[in-house]
């Protein structure tokens, strides 16, 4: 039988190697009792937001809402847009910080906001208060002083450990009643929405939103205070 040559490997043509598809990102998932980072870092770090849904529902409330740490000094962990309507402070200008700037003016009289100071104390420190609403006076960005009707609960994981604080906030100084019942309604249409979005990352809104018994008095009440203010303020 005729020899057969083995065929040169040089002279064989090239095929190019396939193409590997991309590896996907790498995403880390926080654990439970992890401090939470605001949205932005977390993008940057590769982790996962587990709020990310209620971020969402954040910025589409008709209500002013925020979320902060439950631990430390309570810094801001998220707004949304109606918030800043109501403060005039933007988010990235509030985030990592307390909410106590709402009250850095020196027109603020000592013990003007003593006794819901003192209803906000209990509410951080009891761990049996579920949630807490009071009146005081804040004040926006640009000076202007507000009467806050303010509305607090808590947020815990499945461990029975308050994760976060979720707050809103109305200025009730330059309302009406009736425009207090839709915020009141509003709000508690939030607060049942916001149940089932933070369920999905192991957390349970507690409490329930205690309405204005006579809010006519009040509004008026926060009026007077404001006008009080105002005369002191340019006495």
């Amino acid at each position: 039988m005729p020899a057969t040559s083995t065929p040169d490997p040089r002279a064989m043509p090239a095929f190019p190697a396939p193409a590997l598809p991309p590896l996907p990102p790498q995403r880390r998932v926080m654990r439970p009792g992890a401090r939470l980072p605001c949205a932005p870092a977390m993008r940057h770090m590769g982790v996962m937001d587990p709020l990310a849904n209620l971020r969402d529902y954040f910025e589409k409330s008709p209500v002013a809402l925020s979320l902060a740490q439950a631990e430390g000094d309570y810094t801001l962990t998220m707004v949304n847009g109606r918030f800043g309507a109501v403060t005039g402070y933007a988010a990235a200008e509030v985030i990592g910080r307390n909410c106590r700037v709402l009250q850095q003016d020196p027109r603020l009289p000592v013990g003007r906001n003593r006794a819901a100071r003192a209803r906000i104390h209990a509410f951080l420190q009891i761990d049996r208060v579920a949630n807490v609403r009071c009146v005081l006076v804040n004040f926006r960005k640009d000076g202007t002083p507000f009467v806050n009707l303010l509305y607090m609960s808590k947020l815990r994981d499945l461990g029975g450990q308050v994760r976060f604080l979720f707050g809103s906030q109305f200025d009730i100084s330059r309302a009406q009643p009736d425009l207090l019942a839709d915020y009141d309604r509003d709000l508690g249409d939030a607060l049942a929405r916001i149940g089932p979005i933070v369920a999905d990352s192991g957390l349970v809104v507690e409490g329930s939103l205690m309405s204005i018994a006579n809010s006519a008095a009040t509004i008026a009440q926060a009026r007077f205070t404001l006008a009080h203010l105002d005369d002191a303020g340019t006495a």
